[in-house]
C-alpha cells in the first residue's frame, strides 16, 4: 500500500512538472511572436529609422561593455518596470538587453503585453546578436546610475 502511494506522488510529480513546461514552452511561444532579427531591425533603421529603439539593459551590463546600437535610447530596466509610459505606446518598439536568454528584455515585454502594448518587440538575441551580423555600435558615453535595487 506504502509503494502504491509513493508512485502515485511520483506521478502525480512528473504530471505536474509537464504540464508546467507545457504552460511554458506555450508562453515562450506567444512572446516569439513578439521578436524581431537583427537583420530585420537594421532594414527598419536604415537609411531612416522607422522605429524606435530602447536599450534596456541593466546597468552593470552597460559598464562592462559601453556599447548601443545607434539612435538606441538607454532606459533603465528598473526605471521601464516602474514607469512603463516611458515607452511610447503609440510607436513601433524595439528593445534589446544583453542578459542570458534575454531576461531583462523578456520581463519588460511580458509587462508591456499585460499593459496592452502591441507595438513593441524584442530583438532577438540581444546587442550580441547585432553586433554578431557586423552591424554598427556606437560608445556609449552618457552618464547613468549604478543602483540595481
Amino acid at each position: 500500500m506504502l509503494l502504491i502511494s509513493i508512485w502515485a506522488v511520483v506521478a502525480l510529480g512528473v504530471l505536474l512538472f509537464v504540464a508546467w513546461r507545457v504552460w511554458v514552452v506555450k508562453k515562450r511561444r506567444e512572446l516569439f511572436q513578439h521578436c524581431i532579427e537583427p537583420d530585420e531591425l537594421h532594414e527598419l533603421l536604415e537609411p531612416e529609422p522607422k522605429v524606435m529603439v530602447f536599450d534596456v539593459r541593466q546597468p552593470l551590463d552597460v559598464l562592462a561593455y559601453s556599447e548601443i546600437i545607434p539612435g538606441a535610447k538607454r532606459i533603465a530596466p528598473k526605471e521601464v518596470l516602474k514607469n512603463p509610459a516611458v515607452i511610447p505606446k503609440e510607436q513601433d518598439v524595439v528593445i534589446y538587453c544583453t542578459c542570458p536568454g534575454e531576461k531583462t528584455s523578456w520581463e519588460i515585454l511580458r509587462r508591456a503585453k499585460n499593459l496592452q502594448y502591441t507595438r513593441i518587440k524584442l530583438l532577438h538575441g540581444g546587442l550580441a546578436a547585432w553586433k554578431a551580423k557586423g552591424y554598427a555600435v556606437e560608445r556609449y558615453m552618457d552618464s547613468f546610475r549604478l543602483d540595481t535595487v
